[in-house]
């Protein structure tokens, strides 16, 4: 049974691939396109933010109450 031409022609380009030593690879990614999907980047951008500020107020109160008495381990 022989295939349409296109299925022919994307199988001699996977095989110049292969032979030119490389492999397919293929992976999910988010639909930007998708329902939801920008509120969803603001959420987690603002997650990220607070995350930030918290992390840099645990950094500068350490900074401010670590031992001063020399030690630098």
């Amino acid at each position: 049974m022989s295939k349409d031409p296109r299925t022919r022609s994307v199988q001699r380009y996977r095989e110049r691939m292969k032979r030119a030593g490389l492999r397919l690879v293929q992976f999910w990614v988010p639909d930007t396109r998708a329902r939801g999907f920008a509120e969803e980047c603001r959420q987690q951008s603002r997650a990220a933010s607070r995350r930030r500020r918290a992390e840099t107020e645990i950094m500068t109160w350490i900074e401010q109450t670590r031992d001063t008495d020399g030690w630098t381990g």
